[in-house]
C-alpha cells in the first residue's frame, strides 16, 4: 500500500511563540508538512517562546546525539 505521507527528512528550528505547548507545535507542523515521523529536542515550556528544534522524517534518528548538551534559558 502506498503512503501519501509527504518524504521529508530533517531538521527545522521552530520560532516555538508563547501560548502553545511542544506537543501542539509538533502536531500543526506534522499536519502541514503531511509527515508521520517527528519529534523534538526538548521541551519548551507553553508559557515561554524560543526555538524549538524539530527532527523529520529519518532525522529523528538523530534527536539523541545532536541534542547531548545542556539548554540554556533566558527569562525576562
Amino acid at each position: 500500500m502506498l503512503s501519501n505521507k509527504t518524504k521529508i527528512h530533517g531538521w527545522i528550528n521552530f520560532d516555538k511563540p508563547a501560548g502553545i505547548s511542544s506537543a501542539k507545535a509538533l502536531a500543526v507542523i506534522r499536519k502541514k508538512l503531511n509527515c508521520s515521523k517527528i519529534g523534538h529536542g526538548g521541551t519548551l515550556d507553553p508559557l515561554a517562546s524560543g526555538v524549538l528544534p524539530i527532527a523529520i522524517g529519518e532525522a529523528t534518528k538523530t534527536v539523541s546525539y545532536v541534542m547531548d548538551s545542556e539548554k540554556n534559558t533566558n527569562s525576562q
